[in-house]
């Protein structure tokens, strides 16, 4: 598992000494020592004009635009993705408009997003909004269709009603299958944020990388860069192991397929 890594980091400190020993400042493959050293200055110095922790700054700016992006769009998700999954007359009402939502660029609307909701933060919340929540909307109402019928005609039958459905048949099934929308949303999520830190933002990973790129500043963005990714595999290894802790039976469920 680890060779592909290794392999990676064998290839980039080949290519480093190469293009170094041609040009000492060089600035398109640093060196181990330089990318350590600018860890050091990013994350464990104070700037000298803000006196703030920058990696740390802009990591909880970031985090915070994800965190609430991404419950905002498991709620409606989850909510609408239940009821088109589980009620005739509203999935024959959205089926139709979340597919369409869906297929919309979200980034190709994020200027309109800009100009209704300004500069701020709800600009770049809503970005993940849009971005995600139509997938899981449809990847929910999908998993409620499979669910088997002779479940919801004896509940029924006993005089349930979709309300009691909704509550003590679907949503403990759907659980786990929300968290599995959620992983597979992690990323796109990251996309849409880094995206929109990139064009409006003050603080953020994604706004620190694309303002040290006119400089050329490649031993800040490589870190920042593997900074990213260390925290997406974080999450979705958490979520994994929530999922595996709290649904034991999905999981048994799910090897024995």
């Amino acid at each position: 598992m680890l060779l592909p890594f290794a392999l990676l980091l064998i290839a980039y400190a080949v290519g480093s000494e190469i293009r170094l020993s041609d040009n000492p400042n060089d600035k398109l493959l640093p060196s181990f020592p330089t990318l350590y050293e600018a860890v050091q200055r990013m994350a464990f110095e104070p700037d000298k004009r803000t006196g703030n922790y920058l990696l740390w700054q802009d990591t909880v700016a970031s985090l915070m635009r994800l965190s609430i992006g991404v419950l905002v769009a498991t709620l409606m998700g989850s909510i609408v993705g239940i009821a088109v999954g589980l009620i005739p007359y509203v999935n024959r009402t959205m089926s139709a408009f979340i597919s369409v939502l869906a297929m919309i660029p979200p980034l190709a609307v994020l200027p309109i997003l800009f100009i209704t909701f300004g500069l701020g933060e709800l600009a770049k919340i809503v970005l993940i909004v849009f971005g995600i929540a139509p997938f899981m909307m449809r990847d929910i109402a999908l998993r409620v269709g499979e669910l088997p019928s002779e479940q919801i005609v004896k509940a029924q039958t006993l005089g349930a009603s979709t309300w009691h459905i909704a509550w003590r048949i679907v949503l403990p099934q759907m659980w786990p299958r929300i968290i599995d929308a959620l992983r597979l949303s992690l990323g796109t999520a990251w996309l849409f944020l880094i995206a929109a830190e990139a064009i409006a933002a003050q603080s953020g990973l994604g706004y620190r990388i694309f303002l040290l790129r006119r400089y050329l500043a490649m031993d800040v963005i490589l870190p920042y860069v593997a900074w990213i990714t260390f925290l997406a595999v974080l999450f979705d290894y958490t979520l994994q192991k929530f999922q595996i802790i709290a649904f034991p039976w999905f999981a048994v469920g799910r090897s024995s397929e």
